[in-house]
């Protein structure tokens, strides 16, 4: 079981970084119009409804997921919102 737990933990880190190249396509763009605003904020809120009740949780892989998956996708919602149309500067 450990072994399972272990394999796991590593899986709760490594599928939020792929939020990263996200971010970086968006950056590199100007542009988060592929993105949907309702989409990333309606799948943040649910994101920070579901964190108190992981930080508490007893399960570790949980824990870890859903504190890095916010972390990450929060870095996701800003920075689309902020290269939508007529947000961006520059």
């Amino acid at each position: 079981m450990e072994r399972l737990q272990s394999l796991a933990l590593a899986a709760s880190v490594i599928m939020p970084l792929w939020n990263i190249p996200l971010i970086v396509k968006i950056v590199q763009r100007r542009s988060a119009e592929d993105l949907s605003v309702p989409w990333m904020l309606g799948v943040w809120v649910c994101m920070l409804l579901m964190l108190p009740w992981a930080v508490v949780s007893p399960d570790i892989v949980l824990k870890v997921f859903s504190i890095v998956n916010f972390v990450l996708f929060s870095g996701v919602v800003i920075v689309g919102l902020k290269y939508r149309k007529g947000c961006a500067h520059g």
